[in-house]
């Protein structure tokens, strides 16, 4: 049994903690903040026998709130949303199984229920049993395991479903980088593939495409615009090369400040998503 507030206990958990808030919510901040709430509870709660569960069970249900009261804000939001990259540096070995928080991972649970997101992450990426589930969520097991089949059909066919190895998404994403800021069009369309997908989350505070752009040919017509009203360029040609939710992306830094470029390798050694993040409310860790 762990004493009130036990600091101990509480730090052993909070990488666990942060990971899966991060999932459910798509967002490092709030992610933090969420987690920092359950710390509080922590400090008040008194005979936790289990301080594991205890905890995933208060960082699940404190997420759930806030996805729920953050539903308007998200129906109100400026164009595409995607979720606040999550930067590693290359250097470092990765914390994240790229396939478990890829960007296109994350809007695939974005279209999930609050209780089918949090029962698939608990069940499917946590590895909590049904009964734990169950319990976190104060539902039966019965309803969890219809909520899992239902959240799972939805996912599958937007988690990736092979393998890319962090030195051929690097290729992919310098060969996209070189085509981009040379003007290159051939090479650039080379290295998308046929039905890849770009989206650009600017939410209402910097300029942005409005929609997704879907498709290899969208794409090329959008950055050989860019290309030509910057003389040749579509992109800064200095960049900072990192891991971005995983796999290899970049940070690029213009007149309006920075911005990030996140790639999803597809399985046919080609671009399968291209995700660039220009709301400077979710680089707030770059401006600082």
């Amino acid at each position: 049994m762990a004493p009130t507030g036990d600091v101990e206990a509480f730090e052993a958990q909070r990488p666990r903690l942060t990971r899966l808030a991060y999932r459910m919510l798509g967002s490092v901040a709030e992610a933090e903040d969420a987690v920092q709430d359950a710390w509080l509870r922590w400090t008040k709660a008194e005979g936790v026998e289990d301080p594991a569960g205890w905890l995933v069970r208060v960082v699940s249900r404190l997420c759930i709130d806030r996805m729920r009261s953050a539903k308007s804000r998200r129906e109100a939001y400026r164009g595409p949303w995607l979720p606040e990259p999550l930067i590693e540096e290359l250097t470092v070995d990765p914390v994240e199984r790229a396939e478990d928080v890829s960007v296109a991972f994350l809007l695939a649970l974005e279209r999930l229920s609050p209780l089918e997101r949090a029962v698939f992450l608990l069940h499917d990426v946590f590895d909590e049993d049904y009964a734990s589930v169950a319990e976190t969520l104060g539902r039966n097991e019965a309803a969890v395991r219809q909520l899992a089949a239902r959240a799972r059909a939805h996912v599958k066919d937007n988690r990736p479903r092979f393998t890319v190895s962090q030195e051929d998404a690097a290729k992919l994403a310098a060969a996209f980088m070189a085509a981009a800021a040379q003007g290159d069009m051939a090479a650039l369309s080379a290295v998308l593939a046929q039905d890849a997908v770009m989206v650009t989350d600017g939410g209402g505070k910097r300029k942005a495409s409005l929609r997704p752009l879907i498709g290899r040919d969208d794409i090329v017509r959008l950055i050989e615009g860019l290309a030509w009203r910057h003389h040749g360029e579509a992109f800064p040609m200095t960049f900072r090369a990192v891991r971005i939710n995983g796999y290899p992306g970049v940070i690029l830094e213009d007149e309006g400040g920075p911005m990030t470029v996140a790639f999803q390798p597809g399985e046919d050694g080609k671009l399968a998503g291209i995700y660039m993040v220009r709301n400077p409310e979710k680089l707030g860790r770059l401006q600082s």
